[in-house]
Protein backbone atom coordinates (compact mmCIF):
# COMPACT_ATOMS: atom_id res chain seq x y z
CA UNK A 1 0.00 0.00 0.00
CA UNK A 2 1.10 3.33 -0.77
CA UNK A 3 1.84 5.98 2.04
CA UNK A 4 -0.31 8.82 1.83
CA UNK A 5 2.48 11.09 0.95
CA UNK A 6 3.44 8.98 -2.11
CA UNK A 7 -0.32 9.48 -2.55
CA UNK A 8 -0.10 12.70 -2.41
CA UNK A 9 2.94 13.33 -4.94
CA UNK A 10 1.47 11.58 -8.03
CA UNK A 11 -1.32 13.64 -7.52
CA UNK A 12 0.61 16.57 -7.52
CA UNK A 13 2.42 15.10 -10.37
CA UNK A 14 -0.49 14.66 -12.58
CA UNK A 15 -1.70 18.05 -11.98
CA UNK A 16 1.29 19.56 -12.99
CA UNK A 17 1.27 18.07 -16.19
CA UNK A 18 -2.33 18.44 -17.07
CA UNK A 19 -1.73 22.20 -16.39
CA UNK A 20 1.56 22.18 -18.74
CA UNK A 21 -0.51 20.59 -21.20
CA UNK A 22 -3.73 22.98 -20.92
CA UNK A 23 -2.35 25.95 -22.75
CA UNK A 24 -3.65 29.30 -21.63
CA UNK A 25 -4.53 32.74 -23.56
CA UNK A 26 -1.05 34.91 -23.19
CA UNK A 27 -2.12 37.62 -20.31
CA UNK A 28 -3.45 40.51 -21.27
CA UNK A 29 -6.34 42.75 -20.95
CA UNK A 30 -9.42 41.64 -21.78
CA UNK A 31 -10.87 43.91 -24.47
CA UNK A 32 -14.58 45.23 -23.81
CA UNK A 33 -16.75 44.15 -26.54
CA UNK A 34 -20.33 45.66 -26.35
CA UNK A 35 -23.06 46.65 -29.39
CA UNK A 36 -21.61 49.03 -32.30
CA UNK A 37 -21.38 52.66 -31.38
CA UNK A 38 -22.66 55.19 -33.83
CA UNK A 39 -19.59 56.60 -35.59
CA UNK A 40 -19.70 60.36 -34.88
CA UNK A 41 -16.45 61.28 -37.66
CA UNK A 42 -17.69 63.45 -39.89
CA UNK A 43 -16.04 64.30 -43.49
CA UNK A 44 -16.79 68.03 -42.81
CA UNK A 45 -14.96 67.61 -39.36
CA UNK A 46 -11.38 70.04 -39.52
CA UNK A 47 -8.54 67.36 -38.67
CA UNK A 48 -5.38 66.39 -39.84
CA UNK A 49 -4.89 63.06 -41.30
CA UNK A 50 -2.46 60.48 -40.59
CA UNK A 51 -2.11 58.48 -43.54
CA UNK A 52 -1.26 54.66 -41.88
CA UNK A 53 2.29 52.99 -42.83
CA UNK A 54 1.16 49.45 -43.77
CA UNK A 55 4.76 48.52 -44.48
CA UNK A 56 5.73 49.26 -40.34
CA UNK A 57 2.33 48.56 -39.20
CA UNK A 58 1.67 44.56 -37.98
CA UNK A 59 -1.59 42.65 -36.46
CA UNK A 60 -0.03 39.40 -34.56
CA UNK A 61 -2.75 36.95 -33.71
CA UNK A 62 -1.90 33.71 -31.14
CA UNK A 63 -4.61 31.16 -30.79
CA UNK A 64 -4.51 28.66 -28.16
CA UNK A 65 -5.79 25.12 -27.17
CA UNK A 66 -5.03 22.39 -24.77
CA UNK A 67 -2.06 21.35 -26.46
CA UNK A 68 -0.53 24.02 -27.36
CA UNK A 69 -1.22 27.64 -29.53
CA UNK A 70 -0.38 29.00 -33.21
CA UNK A 71 0.94 32.53 -33.94
CA UNK A 72 -0.06 34.18 -37.09
CA UNK A 73 -0.38 37.20 -38.99
CA UNK A 74 -3.37 39.28 -40.83
CA UNK A 75 -1.76 42.87 -43.75
CA UNK A 76 -3.13 45.68 -42.90
CA UNK A 77 -4.10 47.41 -45.90
CA UNK A 78 -5.17 50.56 -45.63
CA UNK A 79 -6.40 52.97 -42.83
CA UNK A 80 -6.08 56.74 -41.84
CA UNK A 81 -6.15 58.20 -38.32
CA UNK A 82 -7.66 61.67 -37.89
CA UNK A 83 -5.91 63.90 -35.39
CA UNK A 84 -7.36 67.61 -33.97
CA UNK A 85 -4.99 69.54 -31.88
CA UNK A 86 -3.23 66.67 -30.82
CA UNK A 87 -6.14 64.52 -30.29
CA UNK A 88 -7.16 61.07 -32.23
CA UNK A 89 -10.92 61.95 -33.06
CA UNK A 90 -11.50 59.24 -35.14
CA UNK A 91 -9.96 56.91 -38.01
CA UNK A 92 -9.93 53.50 -39.59
CA UNK A 93 -8.15 50.73 -40.36
CA UNK A 94 -8.82 47.78 -43.28
CA UNK A 95 -7.53 44.46 -42.50
CA UNK A 96 -6.82 41.59 -44.83
CA UNK A 97 -8.59 38.64 -43.49
CA UNK A 98 -7.75 36.32 -46.21
CA UNK A 99 -3.65 36.96 -45.75
CA UNK A 100 -3.98 34.90 -42.63
CA UNK A 101 -0.61 33.43 -42.29
CA UNK A 102 0.47 30.67 -39.58
CA UNK A 103 4.29 31.58 -38.96
CA UNK A 104 5.26 29.01 -35.90
CA UNK A 105 4.73 25.82 -38.39
CA UNK A 106 6.89 27.65 -41.26
CA UNK A 107 8.91 24.42 -41.17
CA UNK A 108 5.85 22.23 -41.31
CA UNK A 109 4.25 23.32 -44.19
CA UNK A 110 1.94 20.33 -44.50
CA UNK A 111 0.57 21.30 -40.66
CA UNK A 112 0.85 25.21 -42.16
CA UNK A 113 -1.42 24.66 -44.80
CA UNK A 114 -3.98 22.69 -43.25
CA UNK A 115 -4.28 25.15 -40.21
CA UNK A 116 -4.32 28.19 -42.58
CA UNK A 117 -6.97 26.36 -44.33
CA UNK A 118 -9.45 25.54 -41.30
CA UNK A 119 -8.96 29.30 -40.18
CA UNK A 120 -9.96 30.57 -43.63
CA UNK A 121 -12.91 28.38 -44.35
CA UNK A 122 -16.72 28.57 -43.17
CA UNK A 123 -15.53 27.27 -39.32
CA UNK A 124 -13.89 30.61 -38.75
CA UNK A 125 -13.36 33.27 -41.07
CA UNK A 126 -14.90 32.22 -44.46
CA UNK A 127 -12.84 34.49 -47.00
CA UNK A 128 -14.33 33.23 -49.49
CA UNK A 129 -17.58 35.23 -48.46
CA UNK A 130 -15.93 37.73 -46.02
CA UNK A 131 -12.16 38.61 -46.97
CA UNK A 132 -12.22 42.30 -45.42
CA UNK A 133 -12.25 43.28 -41.76
CA UNK A 134 -12.60 47.21 -41.04
CA UNK A 135 -12.12 48.73 -37.29
CA UNK A 136 -13.51 52.30 -36.92
CA UNK A 137 -12.56 54.51 -34.17
CA UNK A 138 -15.29 55.89 -32.78
CA UNK A 139 -13.57 57.25 -29.51
CA UNK A 140 -10.10 57.57 -27.67
CA UNK A 141 -9.64 59.22 -24.19
CA UNK A 142 -6.55 59.61 -22.17
CA UNK A 143 -5.57 56.73 -19.51
CA UNK A 144 -4.09 57.43 -16.57
CA UNK A 145 -2.98 55.31 -13.76
CA UNK A 146 -5.34 56.73 -11.22
CA UNK A 147 -8.38 54.87 -13.56
CA UNK A 148 -6.64 51.40 -12.56
CA UNK A 149 -8.37 51.51 -9.39
CA UNK A 150 -11.14 50.63 -11.22
CA UNK A 151 -10.40 48.47 -13.87
CA UNK A 152 -6.76 47.34 -13.74
CA UNK A 153 -5.00 48.05 -17.03
CA UNK A 154 -2.12 45.25 -17.50
CA UNK A 155 -0.50 46.85 -21.17
CA UNK A 156 2.42 48.37 -19.66
CA UNK A 157 2.52 52.43 -19.65
CA UNK A 158 -0.94 52.37 -21.19
CA UNK A 159 -1.52 55.99 -22.22
CA UNK A 160 -5.39 56.07 -23.38
CA UNK A 161 -8.39 53.81 -24.15
CA UNK A 162 -8.99 52.87 -27.80
CA UNK A 163 -12.72 52.48 -28.75
CA UNK A 164 -14.26 51.24 -32.65
CA UNK A 165 -16.40 49.16 -34.39
CA UNK A 166 -14.95 46.38 -35.39
CA UNK A 167 -16.59 44.34 -38.28
CA UNK A 168 -15.68 40.43 -38.80
CA UNK A 169 -17.76 38.75 -41.35
CA UNK A 170 -21.43 39.64 -41.35
CA UNK A 171 -20.93 41.26 -37.38
CA UNK A 172 -20.28 44.48 -36.22
CA UNK A 173 -19.69 44.90 -32.55
CA UNK A 174 -17.61 47.46 -30.57
CA UNK A 175 -14.65 47.00 -29.16
CA UNK A 176 -12.07 48.57 -26.24
CA UNK A 177 -8.84 48.26 -25.36
CA UNK A 178 -5.80 49.95 -23.73
CA UNK A 179 -3.29 51.31 -26.22
CA UNK A 180 -0.07 52.79 -25.55
CA UNK A 181 0.22 56.13 -28.21
CA UNK A 182 2.65 58.85 -29.20
CA UNK A 183 1.96 61.82 -30.90
CA UNK A 184 4.44 64.10 -33.29
CA UNK A 185 4.04 66.69 -35.28
CA UNK A 186 5.05 64.05 -38.14
CA UNK A 187 4.11 60.70 -36.71
CA UNK A 188 1.57 58.72 -34.16
CA UNK A 189 2.76 55.29 -32.74
CA UNK A 190 0.28 53.01 -31.47
CA UNK A 191 0.75 49.33 -29.34
CA UNK A 192 -1.78 47.56 -27.94
CA UNK A 193 -2.02 43.92 -26.81
CA UNK A 194 -5.31 42.08 -25.50
CA UNK A 195 -7.56 39.31 -25.64
CA UNK A 196 -10.91 39.43 -27.20
CA UNK A 197 -13.56 36.48 -27.67
CA UNK A 198 -13.90 35.30 -31.02
CA UNK A 199 -17.89 34.40 -30.47
CA UNK A 200 -18.83 37.74 -30.42
CA UNK A 201 -18.62 37.50 -34.13
CA UNK A 202 -20.01 34.16 -34.77
CA UNK A 203 -17.31 32.21 -34.87
CA UNK A 204 -18.36 29.58 -32.33
CA UNK A 205 -16.61 26.36 -33.65
CA UNK A 206 -14.78 24.32 -30.86
CA UNK A 207 -15.39 27.39 -28.31
CA UNK A 208 -17.13 24.49 -26.02
CA UNK A 209 -15.15 24.10 -23.37
CA UNK A 210 -16.67 20.84 -22.66
CA UNK A 211 -15.13 19.56 -25.71
CA UNK A 212 -11.81 19.27 -23.41
CA UNK A 213 -8.67 18.13 -25.36
CA UNK A 214 -11.07 19.38 -28.52
CA UNK A 215 -11.56 22.91 -27.20
CA UNK A 216 -10.19 25.44 -29.13
CA UNK A 217 -9.74 28.83 -26.43
CA UNK A 218 -12.53 31.19 -27.56
CA UNK A 219 -10.30 33.88 -26.05
CA UNK A 220 -7.78 35.00 -29.14
CA UNK A 221 -4.75 37.42 -28.00
CA UNK A 222 -4.37 40.37 -30.55
CA UNK A 223 -1.22 42.77 -30.75
CA UNK A 224 -1.85 45.40 -32.81
CA UNK A 225 1.28 47.86 -33.89
CA UNK A 226 0.58 51.12 -35.70
CA UNK A 227 2.67 53.92 -37.74
CA UNK A 228 0.80 56.29 -39.24
CA UNK A 229 2.14 59.46 -41.01
CA UNK A 230 1.08 62.91 -41.91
Amino acid sequence: MRSNSSTILIIILALGIFGAACQQVPKADNAVVTEASPDTTTVEESGTIYKIDTSTSSLVWIGTKPTGEHKGTFNILDGQLILQDSTIIGGNIKISISSLQNVDLSDKDDMRGQLETELKGPNFFDISKFPLSTFVITEVTPFTPAMANENTILLKDATHMVKGNLTLKDSTRSIAFPAKISITPDQVLAQANFNMDRTKWGMKYRADKSLQDKLINSQVNISLSIVAKR
